[in-house]
């Protein structure tokens, strides 16, 4: 298939779950001997506009105009006059303007689109226009997609819920299990640390509640003083958080890892006791399944989407409740057995519901089925693929 695929954010220009998820499935799908195009947004002069990437294309475009971290690519109109070159077109999330504006395009020219949903609530804009934009401009989205891939059951009851009626397919958010493991290298900045260690990863935005983290890592330091803290990422909150880290005198026990290159995040993992999210909303947080992947315990704020996968491999409390979270963090760190059952639990799963091998595979196949090439023509440009896909060992991506 040749797959024209349009997110405005990529790995690694940007980090996080979505952006990755975005570039794997790219690698992945070029590797199987598909065409893969993707079409993104960057501001950085020093990039190039068009290169070749882990085997797809990657084109970049400068962004327009950008409100509450959403950019509106210029020139995306005039590229995706083009798309009736590629068998079917990929959006990526309601939340950005690129996937709005490829959704109203596909209506007027019949292009076949899929579109992920990688979340229903926003975390970069306040609580009450992200339901508004989803009620209204989420859902014209999401309803012009004649395939939208949801990451759970639960998900896909919100969306017929907003009055999506398009078909929906529920594939899990899986991980790179032989990446993601228990046993390897761990991260030497946690475990030369004296003491238990609780490992936060994320952006430092307001939608993931880092306060909530070291207001809760406060009380806990008074039942376990030798316990620390490491916030792993980076972003606009990073200055409040250091600057109530010095207030607190809290240096030696809080530290702040900033970003860590993505290769390196199982052995960050590893090293820890225990892994802490505090989100207000999420998608289906791809760092709480690769924490789980390397045996590492959860606990979360009480998400309707994670709920019930963290409570079989650690516990949820609810949203805002510093004294619940510092409690459960307390508890958990104070019982090692049960932390290590709740690991192996947790390793299980992923193993079992979450490979990414099988996201990769179950995508791919429903993109086919409503791809404008025919089985046969698919063979062909699979085979002329293989000739130029460059082998899945010698790539030198960079990964985050």
């Amino acid at each position: 298939m040749r797959i024209l695929r349009v997110a405005q954010d990529i790995f690694p220009d940007k980090v996080g779950g979505a952006p990755y998820h975005i570039h794997a499935l790219s690698r992945d799908q070029a590797e199987m001997g598909h065409d893969v195009t993707v079409l993104t947004v960057s501001n950085d002069q020093s990039l190039p506009q068009t290169e070749q990437r882990a085997g797809y294309t990657l084109v970049r475009l400068s962004p327009r105009i950008e409100l509450f971290g959403n950019a509106l690519f210029a020139g995306t109109v005039k590229y995706l006059r083009n798309a009736r070159e590629y068998d079917v077109v990929h959006a990526h999330s309601h939340l950005f303007s690129s996937s709005n504006l490829t959704a109203a395009y596909s209506r007027v020219t019949d292009i076949p689109l899929a579109v992920t949903c990688h979340g229903l609530m926003s975390q970069r804009v306040p609580e009450w226009f992200s339901r508004f934009h989803l009620n209204t401009v989420g859902r014209f989205t999401y309803n012009a997609a004649d395939v939208l891939f949801s990451y759970t059951a639960l998900e896909r009851e919100r969306l017929r819920d907003l009055g999506v009626s398009s078909d929906i397919r529920v594939i899990h958010n899986g991980i790179d299990v032989d990446r993601f493991t228990p046993v390897g290298k761990t991260y030497d900045r946690i475990t030369d640390a004296t003491g238990p260690a609780v490992v936060f990863v994320g952006r430092l935005v307001e939608g993931k509640r880092p306060r909530d983290v070291l207001k809760a890592f406060q009380i806990v330091q008074d039942n376990i003083p030798e316990a620390k803290l490491f916030l792993c990422g980076d972003g606009p909150l990073r200055d409040k958080l250091e600057q109530i880290v010095e207030r607190e005198n809290m240096r030696e026990s809080i530290r702040f890892l900033e970003r860590v290159p993505y290769q390196e995040m199982p052995a960050v993992y590893r090293a820890a006791d225990l892994f802490v999210l505090a989100s207000r909303t999420e998608g289906f947080p791809r760092s709480v399944m690769e924490s789980m992947a390397c045996a590492t315990p959860v606990l979360s704020t009480r998400l309707e989407q994670t709920e019930q996968v963290i409570e079989q491999a650690g516990q949820t409390v609810p949203v805002g409740d510093t004294t619940a979270l510092a409690e459960a963090m307390s508890s958990m760190l104070d019982d090692r057995d049960a932390l290590r059952k709740l690991g192996q639990a947790g390793r299980e799963i992923v193993m079992r519901e979450y490979d990414w091998s099988e996201t990769v595979e179950q995508t791919t196949q429903a993109l086919g089925t409503i791809s404008t090439s025919t089985p046969s023509q698919q063979q062909v440009d699979s085979d002329q693929a293989e000739e130029q896909v460059i082998p899945a060992g010698s790539n030198t991506e960079h990964e985050q």
